[in-house]
């Protein structure tokens, strides 16, 4: 209590003093800038400004944009016109990027209009985003990840139509994604990831320019939107979507494909893996039942990773597998594949393929024995099917029993 009472008195006494100094700056900043810079220092919890942060840096007996050194490190400006004796300097960059600032952020940061750059992101920021932070239009950067921000996402967030990156991760943010997102033309990077956030996808065709996107890590419902075609990173996972994965066919410039742990249901089409930058795609943890892979006869696939663990596919094991050059790590695992490991692939284990998982599936046949001497090196799983194995074999140890395997209880 004795700390919260001198926190309150000392948060007090430092506010009355930084205001009584800042009119006093015979600055060539904007008045109204160096208000919000003031604003934003005493909206932060003195004892959480250390030594080597960027805000304690903010000396308001100098003027921010006119200082040199060490003084007002964070902030950038424009460089007011020579002929223009009136003119002044904007701020148009905030960096305070790691330096573990525990308070609010001032609604006031609406008030500089000619900020471009705004980074908060890796600090202790609680309460909601102000809504007049849609005063910056001219703002091509925001990013306010890993804080405490809770409440919606603005909901017209629309109106900052120059945004290129928006990155409010790792918050408390909650509510749908405002629709208005949709006329965000100019962005290319959006990465929503661990929040609360609830709905469905509005419509996303309109951010033409989108290669990046991330929104695990919520509760979004419902079936795919039609993605905008220049999309190459594309993360969905630990969601609540469903339904078919049919409009992902069109993404060729997808290289990164995240639809893990939701609710999809149907194929794992071979359309998926004829797009030819595609090199990583997890999509384990569904309820998909079928698993079609056309042969690849084309040298540029990129396919590297591949895991569809923990679904309910179901026949063979996908031979045509064998023919994506590029593909080193793969998981078929937790799934109700049948009948014998296909032999093509003995040949790739060990030399291209450094990880194969089969495990808990109901395998059977005889493994190779001679695999004893190709796998140092190689991880991976057979566990838990109907396998015949050499011995010593790590890979394959923990086999059913004869009477599961005859007896059907595969699973």
């Amino acid at each position: 209590m004795a700390r919260l009472v001198n926190s309150i008195f000392f948060t007090f006494l430092y506010i009355s003093f930084i205001y009584t100094l800042s009119p006093f700056v015979n600055a060539t900043t904007s008045q109204s800038d160096i208000q919000v810079l003031v604003a934003i220092k005493t909206s932060i919890d003195p004892f959480s400004i250390t030594p080597d942060s960027f805000l304690s840096s903010w000396d308001f007996n100098l003027d921010p944009c006119e200082i040199t050194g060490a003084s007002f490190l964070g902030i950038l400006c424009t460089v007011p016109d020579q002929v223009d004796t009136n003119a002044t300097s904007r701020i148009i960059e905030i960096d305070l990027e790691g330096d573990g600032l525990e308070g609010f952020l001032t609604s006031s940061i609406g008030n500089l209009t000619e900020l471009v750059s705004l980074n908060l992101g890796r600090n202790k920021f609680r309460g909601p985003v102000p809504e007049s932070i849609t005063n910056l239009r001219k703002l091509t950067s925001l990013q306010l990840y890993e804080n405490f921000f809770s409440g919606s996402l603005v909901d017209d967030i629309g109106v900052l139509t120059k945004l290129e990156t928006l990155d409010v991760s790792n918050n408390r943010l909650s509510g749908s994604i405002p629709s208005s997102i949709t006329s965000l033309r100019s962005l290319t990077r959006l990465d929503l990831s661990n929040n609360e956030l609830t709905g469905k996808f509005p419509q996303l065709n309109g951010l033409w320019q989108l290669s990046s996107f991330d929104i695990s890590n919520n509760q979004i419902y419902g079936n795919l939107p039609q993605f905008p075609l220049k999309i190459k990173t594309l993360s969905l996972s630990h969601n609540l979507l469903s339904g078919h994965i049919t409009p992902l066919h069109k993404l060729r410039h997808l290289s990164t494909l995240d639809l893990s742990d939701n609710r999809f249901s149907g194929g794992i089409n071979k359309g998926i893996f004829m797009l030819p930058e595609l090199s990583h795609v997890n999509v384990s943890v569904n309820r998909f039942t079928v698993f079609e892979v056309e042969e690849f006869s084309d040298k540029k696939s990129q396919l590297h990773t591949l895991d569809v663990h923990a679904n309910h596919l179901h026949g063979h094991l996908p031979v045509n597998l064998v023919t994506y050059p590029n593909l080193t790590e793969i998981n078929l695992g937790h799934n109700l594949f049948s009948g014998e490991i296909p032999s093509e692939y003995w040949s790739r284990l060990g030399f291209s393929w450094r990880s194969l998982n089969l495990e808990y599936n109901n395998l059977e046949g005889s493994v190779p024995r001679e695999l004893n001497r190709t796998l140092e090196g190689v991880q991976g799983s057979f566990e838990h099917n109907c396998l015949i194995c050499p011995k010593g074999l790590q890979l394959c140890h923990g086999q059913r029993t004869a009477s599961e395997c005859h007896g059907g209880d595969h699973n």
